[in-house]
């Protein structure tokens, strides 16, 4: 990349050879040395992230699981970390009919179905030491933790809460030893319940009860919960309240924990880490509104909002790239950059970089789904990306891949009455809940 630069800096002085004959060779250093060294490093930087967005923009279907005999969207996708080298990964798909499907990473080969579970499942999670424990809320007021290694469909462990508790969000800490699940409004309250996760293939089917709650922070429906990815005792919440809080769990009261609030000004439909050492927080709203902060600058007279736009469909795409709604967010950690997910009702996926100057779009993967994506997970291993929809198909893409299924592509879009927990994309911002 430096030499690059260095090449492209001498023909930009070529190009000004005409100007330069006329100034001495003292003049023409003294000038003209800042500029080579300017242009060196940008273009370095620019090509970095070109070849990164160059790829995404590049990724094609690789692999395309078989449809289920009964259509269902995919809410949630996880994969999992594997065990040992050259082992195969797992794919957990949370579905709309109640169900947890698990594939084979590499084929999309179906293995096996936890279903007919009582309540909505929220989620699913694998265990980030464990491959073979995967977890999701319930509607039901608890989280379910499963061994994909025992032939039962009951659960190794049951995290319970209380009585009126319905959870509609969770995550598990990237340490293995708590879990976190977020819970609708019931009355006036709105709790954050956290279990110790040690454990949890040591008792069968054992259940165990909360550590404690958080329930002063949000005032409405707990949407997303997120963990640091590196750091264990960091946790980042959002809610319709439009509230995006950021806790410290190692703190002894919910007062001392709550490190930051931030403000969407909508209602959060999905939230993440970004940025160097994940020190930034970042949300998409049900309205398709896109909201940045940098926790770096808390302790600053630095503004810690890097970026608000209130709807990312009016800023991102022409006419003819229409932008329907966004799925989530995307850290590339090698380039140190963030993206958007977002796409159309027919299937169309748009990639979107974000930067503090504005969104832009990279490229747009076609030919994979008929109707609208509701969830992927993105592989920084070999940089390919899951994704699911309401057409009930799961795809693998990756960089310039040729789709080795001849299975002919159908459209399995299906009523969202099947649905009744699924999120509502609104096209009007009249809409939008303050």
């Amino acid at each position: 990349d430096v030499i690059a630069g260095f090449l492209y800096a001498i023909l930009i002085l070529v190009v000004f050879h005409p100007v330069v004959d006329l100034i001495d060779n003292f003049n023409l250093t003294y000038k003209y040395a800042p500029l080579i060294i300017i242009i060196s490093g940008k273009a370095g930087e620019m090509t970095a992230v070109e070849k990164v967005e160059e790829q995404l923009a590049g990724l094609r279907i690789a692999r395309r699981c078989t449809p289920s005999k009964e259509p269902t969207y995919l809410l949630d996708i996880d994969t999992s970390t594997a065990a040992q080298p050259g082992s195969s990964h797992l794919v957990a798909v949370s579905c709309s009919s109640q169900s947890i499907r698990l594939y084979d990473r590499e084929t999309l080969q179906f293995l096996r179905e936890y279903q007919g579970q009582p309540g909505q499942l929220h989620g699913v999670r694998f265990a980030h030491a464990c491959d073979s424990v995967v977890f999701s809320a319930c509607s039901q007021g608890v989280v379910k933790c499963w061994d994909v290694r025992s032939a039962t469909q009951q659960p190794v462990q049951v995290f319970s809460g209380y009585p009126s508790n319905v959870f509609i969000s969770f995550d598990v800490s990237c340490s293995d030893l708590i879990v976190c699940a977020g819970t609708e409004k019931d009355e006036d309250d709105t709790f954050l319940v956290f279990w110790d996760a040690r454990g949890i293939t040591d008792c069968a089917s054992a259940t165990k009860e909360p550590l404690g709650v958080y329930s002063e922070s949000h005032n409405d429906d707990i949407t997303k919960i997120c963990f640091h990815p590196i750091e264990p005792n960091l946790v980042v919440s959002g809610s319709t309240d439009g509230l995006v809080n950021v806790f410290d769990i190692n703190k002894d009261n919910e007062d001392d924990a709550l490190i930051s609030t931030c403000n969407s000004d909508s209602t959060v439909s999905s939230l993440g880490w970004s940025g160097e050492d994940y020190k930034q927080v970042y949300c998409t709203t049900h309205d398709e509104g896109f909201c940045w902060w940098d926790m770096a600058q808390l302790d600053t007279e630095e503004p810690i909002t890097l970026l608000h736009v209130l709807d990312v469909r009016e800023s991102v795409c022409a006419e003819n790239h229409g932008l329907h709604y966004l799925v989530g967010g995307l850290y590339h950690e090698k380039a140190g950059k963030l993206f958007l997910i977002g796409g159309t009702s027919t299937g169309n996926i748009h990639l979107i970089s974000c930067g503090t100057d504005g969104l832009s779009l990279v490229g747009t993967l076609r030919g994979g789904h008929s109707a609208t994506v509701r969830s992927f997970c993105w592989s920084p291993t070999d940089e390919s990306l899951l994704t699911g929809g309401e057409d009930a198909q799961l795809l693998l893409w990756k960089p310039g891949a040729v789709e080795r299924s001849l299975t002919k592509k159908a459209s399995l879009k299906i009523s969202s009455s099947v649905q009744k927990r699924v999120r509502v994309h609104n096209t009007s911002l009249k809409s939008r809940k303050k």
